[in-house]
């Protein structure tokens, strides 16, 4: 059952009521049994978290595995882009190992 707002147009009282969306509104001040009008409220939004809900139990087995690999700090191929290894030669014809690290 929800909770209706209700101001008083003659005191300015400001009261609740938990009423049944099929009962009839108020009519008077509970203080002053002056004339009440019933105040459009804001409602509440409804926030889905944690699990028991489809965005979280039951995701294809793709998106899971992505998921996973992300939080072990891999790409989604599932290699990590850590350093990079090229050959170069040098003026004597010798190959050199060179690391760079990508930032």
């Amino acid at each position: 059952m929800p909770t209706y707002e209700y101001k008083c147009t003659e005191c300015g009282h400001e009261f609740e009521l938990f009423q049944s969306m099929t009962e009839k509104p108020a009519k008077t001040c509970p203080e002053c049994c002056g004339k009440v009008e019933r105040l459009i409220g804001g409602g509440a939004g409804l926030i889905f978290k944690g699990s028991g809900f489809y965005t979280t139990d039951y995701r294809s087995d793709s998106y899971m595995k992505a998921k996973k690999a992300e939080k072990s700090g891999k790409s989604s191929s599932g290699t990590a882009k850590d350093s990079t290894k090229s050959t170069k030669k040098n003026s004597t014809g010798d190959s050199k190992k060179k690391v760079t690290a990508d930032k």
